[in-house]
């Protein structure tokens, strides 16, 4: 098994301990000659949740006796699925584990910009008694546009249901959520007071949120992102904050990571930023450390995984 994730390689041979796995782990930072140098050897995969060993086509090709591919994250973008299954290769993700986690991050980062929380408490930590600007809006009278209504997205709108908003989203899959209607995203953009982004970052998606949907968005709308970087292009945002055409944003994924110290959003007053931890909490960590065990247990076993993402069954894999 190659691990790709800073995980313990003894833990995970110790969930796999009936089958005497050994657990290979690449060098940090990452070295591409010495995981194409790994590839061949490996049965299965997991890899890196932190996205700094990526698995391109020279890697990929290189797997030659890969049965899967297991992803310990919701998003697979750190991984070139098309090209896996053109070349047979099985790749399951780890989906919903932190459905909860991210809807709680996601309405906690609504309530921040509209009560101005981070802000305020700035102010009073530099000794500042910053009442009369702390005059906020109440989520239950807004309507908020969820951009994908998968497991996140959809965790999200049950919680709002719970305040009163009106609740719009757009999806690629035609979908029912009661309480909520589905929409195109040109309406979804014009109608919203707030925008959260849900949807995978693939190729339609990368800069899906650019200037052209920051420019339809409502004068004085707000933007939470809590799914992948690149789907929002952050120098149109900067100019969208800085106009005043948004109001804020919350962004805990950013198109590169760590957000670099001299990025123009960390001087933005309107920003709350948050360093890709919305999915951190202690149930969501042993929700994916189960998930990823469970399925690599069902491989071993000669059953199929759960939660494949490019179509590819274990069957298909031809194993040398």
């Amino acid at each position: 098994m190659l691990l790709l994730s800073p995980w313990d390689p003894a833990d995970v041979r110790g969930w796999l301990e009936d089958h005497a796995a050994e657990v290979a782990t690449a060098p940090d930072p990452p070295a591409q000659d010495a995981l194409l140098a790994l590839a061949p050897d490996a049965d299965l995969v997991i890899s890196d949740n932190r996205h700094r060993h990526r698995l391109d086509r020279p890697v990929l090709e290189r797997l030659v006796r890969c049965r899967l591919i297991q992803v310990p994250a919701v998003g697979f973008d750190a991984v070139d699925h098309r090209v896996a299954a053109e070349l047979g290769i099985p790749v399951a993700n780890a989906a919903g584990y932190n459905r909860d986690a991210v809807a709680d991050w996601v309405i906690m980062a609504m309530l921040n910009l509209l009560r101005r929380g981070a802000y305020g408490d700035r102010r009073m930590r530099e000794g500042d008694w910053p009442f009369p600007e702390m005059t906020g809006r109440e989520l239950g009278v807004l309507t908020v546009g969820i951009v994908g209504l998968g497991n996140v997205g959809s965790a999200v709108a049950a919680r709002l249901s719970g305040f009163g908003s009106r609740v719009l989203f757009t999806d690629v899959v035609p979908r029912g959520f009661l309480g909520a209607r589905q929409v195109s995203l040109d309406e979804l953009l014009a109608e919203s007071d707030i925008v959260t982004v849900h949807t995978p970052l693939d190729h339609d998606t990368r800069r899906l949120i650019g200037a052209p949907a920051l420019a339809a968005m409502k004068p004085g709308a707000l933007l939470v992102s809590a799914a992948r970087g690149p789907i929002v292009d952050e120098a149109a945002l900067v100019d969208a904050l800085r106009s005043g055409r948004l109001a804020g944003a919350a962004l805990d994924v950013y198109e590169v990571e760590p957000l670099a110290a001299d990025s123009p959003l960390r001087g933005l007053e309107n920003v709350f930023l948050s360093p890709h931890a919305g999915g951190a909490t202690e149930q969501a960590r042993a929700r994916v450390l189960e998930v990823v065990r469970a399925n690599l247990r069902r491989v071993l076993a000669g059953e199929e995984p759960f939660n494949i993402v490019n179509g590819v069954s274990r069957r298909q894999v031809a194993v040398s």
